[in-house]
């Protein structure tokens, strides 16, 4: 939090033209509805992650309203890419999945299989980033804590889509201390002011992303490099 306010402070001295700043699902937690949450909703988080989140939410429109600076964030869900390891998070499963998937043809998840997710392609998370940024100032309405959702899953339904490019791949369950945190947040996400003030829109979908997460994922195994 220190960090982020000499950022903020930096800005209106220097006048920065522009700071982006990071939040997450997170945020939400108890008082919120499961599905299609709300851009404007309560915001009581159980971890210190979702708390510092929603600290720099509000800190970022306190900057924007009292000194004008241009300060955007975005709630980001799960983030899947191809290019960086899973690292134990909650919603890693998604990442781990495809790396078994291609390398042992199965996977132990650490969710239950009906454990539903707000879910984003890396493309579309950096996509969603510079669009954002990108945006006209005066037409935001929100600042600093943009819903942005680009498809929800749970772990059977990925794995039903690895199995359409992998018949043989097996996924079994085995929870561990991340079900109860996955169980805290949301499973969709309302994204329409987004959409509507600086026109949102995401690329992939479960389908597309499974896809093209195999496609790179087997270039990689076959070069050695997983």
């Amino acid at each position: 939090m220190n960090g982020s306010i000499n950022v903020l402070d930096l800005g209106v001295k220097y006048n920065l033209n522009r700071i982006i700043i990071p939040s997450s699902m997170a945020v939400w937690g108890q008082g919120v509805p499961k599905e299609m949450v709300p851009q404007d909703s309560v915001l009581k988080p159980t971890s210190m992650y979702g708390v510092t989140k929603v600290a720099g939410e509000r800190l970022c429109d306190y900057y924007v309203q009292k000194y004008g600076l241009d300060c955007r964030g975005l709630r980001y869900p799960g983030i899947i890419s191809h290019e960086t390891l899973p690292g134990g998070g909650t919603t890693d499963y998604a990442v781990e999945i495809f790396y078994d998937a291609v390398k042992n043809k199965r996977y132990e998840c650490f969710l239950k299989e009906d454990t539903m997710l707000p879910m984003m392609y890396m493309a579309d998370c950096i996509k969603a980033t510079m669009d954002l940024a990108e945006a006209d100032f005066d037409k935001l309405v929100h600042h600093s804590d943009f819903n942005v959702a680009a498809m929800s899953f749970t772990p059977a339904q990925l794995a039903d889509e690895i199995r359409k490019y992998i018949p043989e791949f097996e996924i079994t369950y085995k929870p561990d201390f991340r079900q109860a945190i996955a169980d805290s947040w949301v499973y969709s996400i309302d994204d329409s002011c987004a959409r509507k003030e600086w026109g949102w829109k995401p690329s992939f979908d479960s389908h597309s992303m499974t896809k093209e997460m195999l496609e790179k994922l087997t270039e990689k195994h076959k070069a050695g490099l997983i």
